[in-house]
């Protein structure tokens, strides 16, 4: 016997588009289930300018499938050169939703990001000034940190000293991958949410290197032990309007990621909702699946939730999504929950 659930129509509040054949490929699959999205800046050159963010939005929307329903929110990659009056001037023109923080090398594309933030200290104040929010990849990059403490090691000298300095600043901790991540967002006083990725709510460390390395696991904030895997799952289906999705699904062609020094990046988009719906019924809170996917992130970003609705229905038979897709330049791999999917979206 068939279940069902119907939400209003989700957002992901954190999504990689890439650009060319790839984003031709993977943005009817946003598209398709998600009415909106927060679009990361990380290309090659990075979407650093008001003009740059006009470009980009303008090769989504052409790339956009006949008849999709799907609003871009824009970003712009900081710099320690950003311009904040350029910054204020496109929030204004309604063009960007955030700014994003990448610590500099960081992950994928990060090269231009920030190396000491007392350069960008101008442009933050001016975010707070005018309440546009920093979305943060959170992690440090040192190399005496080892990359599974790389989170807790940012919060501690890095976000924590940071909104002290500037507590009125809008900040969203992006693809928060750990307890100590959780508990921050969860009880620091001041303006703050945080994302959780599909992924890290799927799978640990474990599943990424025991019995081989399997590289389409391989996501940068990597993933964590089960122990932090536990504490994502219980924020986000705990209803929590400070957690909301942001799926991080990052396109990488297959041969960028089968190699001797892999990408870091879970295309995920096409399987999300499917994963999700699986997830809140395994924690006991299907009813808290509309707030964690279609209710929350807008209310961070000041937009009123979507109209339209979408159905998940649960069926004896599992869903089928394609293993691969087809780009002009070679193979994607779709992310593997290891597990059947019983949750298909009508």
């Amino acid at each position: 016997m068939s279940q069902s659930i119907t939400i209003r129509r989700p957002d992901d509040w954190h999504l990689h588009l890439r650009d060319g054949a790839m984003m031709q490929t993977v943005l009817p699959e946003t598209a398709r289930h998600f009415a909106r999205a927060i679009i990361m800046p990380n290309l090659v050159p990075p979407v650093v300018t008001a003009e740059d963010a006009l470009a980009y939005r303008d090769r989504i929307d052409a790339a956009l499938p006949d008849g999709a329903d799907f609003t871009p929110l824009m970003t712009l990659y900081l710099t320690e050169q950003t311009d904040p009056d350029d910054v204020q001037a496109a929030f204004a023109d309604g063009l960007i939703h955030a700014v994003k923080l990448y610590p500099a090398g960081a992950t994928t594309n990060s090269q231009s990001g920030v190396r000491d933030f007392k350069n960008v200290r101008h442009v933050l104040e001016k975010m707070a000034e005018i309440g546009l929010p920093l979305c943060i990849h959170g992690e440090v990059t040192t190399h005496d940190v080892d990359i599974f403490d790389r989170e807790q090691v940012f919060l501690e000298t890095v976000l924590d000293p940071l909104r002290r300095d500037i507590p009125e600043l809008k900040v969203t901790l992006e693809h928060i991958t750990t307890s100590h991540g959780i508990d921050y967002v969860r009880e620091a006083s001041g303006d703050i949410a945080g994302t959780i990725t599909t992924h890290h709510l799927m799978i640990n460390r474990n599943h990424m290197l025991v019995g081989g390395i399997r590289p389409h696991y391989y996501c940068l904030p990597i993933v964590k032990r089960a122990e932090h895997q536990k504490a994502l799952r219980a924020a986000a289906t705990s209803g929590n309007p400070r957690f909301f999705l942001g799926t991080d699904s990052a396109p990488h062609l297959d041969g960028a990621k089968e190699t001797a020094c892999g990408c870091a990046g879970v295309f995920s988009a096409p399987n999300t909702m499917s994963c999700l719906a699986q997830v809140f019924e395994e924690e006991g809170a299907l009813d808290k699946l509309e707030a964690f996917a279609s209710l929350n992130g807008p209310a961070r970003y000041g937009l009123a939730p979507n109209e339209a609705t979408i159905t998940l229905e649960k069926r004896d038979a599992p869903c089928t999504y394609p293993a691969k897709y087809d780009t002009p330049d070679g193979p994607l791999t779709l992310f593997d929950p290891g597990t059947p999917l019983h949750w298909h979206v009508l």
